[in-house]
């Protein structure tokens, strides 16, 4: 039907209007799952996604919420973030009555290897001002040498929100006062504000720098990065590495690799995660360029691990379309080189959403990951990368 009506108005209309005709077509029949990547096309659906994993199944060895649905302490949730610290690991995301609303406040919770504790609010977003904020994207970071560090955002929106940083001496059970973590010229004029890592956990350089992945939304989206020689005191900007013109992207994460080359894995609009290469330990970066993978506009995380494979969790689709689209489906996908990718996982696949995973590689191996559950929990599963084999 629709094809029918489209003939009939085509031989009354215009030629632009027939054009426009022709691009909504085939962006609502012909190419619901393909993304134009370069020269050429990449379909979500041309790799097999693996069956969802279940817990004692592979690789995959547990998962759980970290907070039951019933009596828990907000309405929504998202945007976790996970460490390894000398006691266990400790989680924390965003939540309150929903994204963008004064009340979202950031919660955390530990494990010492007895399970999670009760989630507690650390910090919200008041600061003495007659207007409060809500908080956004949490990111837990453990220097080799200094307290644990929470970055997190407050603000109105992406746009106009603002970083700031609490630390603990104890593995997250006390934090210190908040503070902003100033400003910089060289981030877009409608706002200075620097953001430290925007979603993902910055690196530590040999040197003991700290190199944060971060970016902005004023003028398109473009990553850039923040680095502090001094856990947050000060802050040296590079980049934005990319103009936006071809490639809206963010939230990169970093992937490291043998001779100081780094590789950024970034969130889009075009339908694709896409992808910086470095030569130099991040102080330049290359063209922002396709992956193969597809991306729905939604986080991703990404992580070096010891054996040199680099492990990605994301979502294995398209943002619209048949099921599953969007953040229906959550994926684990390994590589050698960081160019060629193959999904190995499949932690989710349901009507629902489960989006923004974190994901780190801790001391005796195992990856942990955490995710949003439906916006209403967090769950968390563990894996063990030795039994994960890409050519299975």
């Amino acid at each position: 039907m629709l094809w029918e009506v489209a003939i009939t108005d085509l031989l009354t209309t215009s030629a632009v209007e027939i054009f426009k005709m022709i691009k909504f077509l085939l962006s609502t029949t012909l190419l619901i799952h393909w993304t134009m990547i370069d020269s050429k096309l990449v379909n979500a659906e041309d790799v097999e996604s693996p069956p969802v994993s279940q817990p004692g199944q592979g690789a995959y060895l547990s998962g759980e919420l970290i907070f039951p649905l019933e009596g828990r302490q907000t309405p929504q949730c998202h945007a976790s973030t996970i460490v390894e610290t000398s006691n266990g690991i400790v989680a924390a995301w965003f939540g309150g009555e929903h994204e963008k609303n004064p009340d979202v406040g950031i919660w955390v919770s530990r494990n010492d290897g007895q399970g999670w504790s009760t989630p507690v609010e650390v910090v919200d977003g008041s600061e003495g001002e007659k207007q409060e904020y809500a908080c956004w994207n949490p990111v837990l970071f453990q220097p080799k040498d200094g307290p644990l560090m929470l970055f997190y955002k407050v603000g109105l929106d992406p746009r106009q929100w603002w970083g700031m940083l609490i630390t603990s001496s104890d593995e997250g059970r006390t934090w210190t006062k908040p503070r902003r973590l100033g400003t910089n010229s060289a981030l877009p004029k409608e706002n200075q504000n620097l953001l430290g890592p925007v979603k993902n956990k910055p690196i530590q350089l040999a040197n003991g720098e700290i190199l944060c992945p971060s970016s902005t939304e004023n003028e398109g989206w473009k990553v850039h990065f923040e680095l502090t020689k001094d856990l947050g005191k000060t802050w040296e900007v590079i980049g934005p590495i990319h103009d936006a013109s071809k490639y809206n992207a963010i939230q990169p994460s970093i992937l490291t690799y043998p001779e100081q080359r780094m590789q950024v894995l970034c969130r889009s609009q075009e339908g694709m995660i896409v992808q910086s290469w470095s030569d130099d330990n991040g102080k330049t970066w290359g063209p922002v360029t396709a992956t193969e993978l597809p991306n729905p506009n939604s986080g991703t995380d990404a992580v070096t691990l010891a054996d040199g494979r680099q492990l990605l969790v994301y979502n294995h689709t398209q943002k619209r379309g048949d099921f599953p689209a969007g953040r229906t489906m959550l994926n684990v996908a390994i590589s050698q080189n960081g160019k060629n990718w193959t999904p190995v996982l499949t932690l989710e696949k349901e009507r629902g959403e489960f989006s923004y995973p974190a994901v780190i590689q801790t001391r005796d191996g195992l990856v942990h990951i955490t995710y949003t559950w439906m916006r209403q929990s967090v769950k968390h599963v563990v894996l063990d990368p030795a039994k994960i084999n890409q050519h299975d």
